[in-house]
């Protein structure tokens, strides 16, 4: 018997990075390389652009940013993911800084 009532739910805080709560492999790369695909996913949908006409400023086919635009990153590097933003007219800034305990891997936009 446990000692929560019936039907209650325990929550538990997650860690901020859902790849890592997930126990999957290179977390961080993994968060980062999301974060930067909806960046680029959001530029496509603000700027009105078709995939087949985004394909031509990426520079790849359609069927890739169709998996692009819905999260499958498995054929895309972070390297890669950086160009498409550079193609599509943004700059890419990497700041480095000391840390007092273990770095991370941040990305803003």
């Amino acid at each position: 018997m446990t000692d929560e009532p019936s039907g209650v739910i325990a929550i538990e805080g997650g860690s901020g990075n859902v790849f890592a709560d997930l126990g999957l492999d290179q977390p961080d790369l993994r968060l980062a390389k999301a974060r930067i695909a909806l960046q680029i996913a959001q530029v496509i949908q603000d700027r009105g652009l078709t995939q087949v006409r985004a394909a031509e400023l990426l520079g790849i086919d359609q069927p890739k940013v169709s998996s692009l635009v819905r999260g499958k990153l498995a054929g895309f590097t972070l390297e890669r993911l950086l160009r498409f933003l550079n193609a599509l007219g943004y700059d890419v800034e990497i700041t480095l800084r000391p840390s007092g305990a273990q770095g991370q891997i941040a990305v803003a936009a």
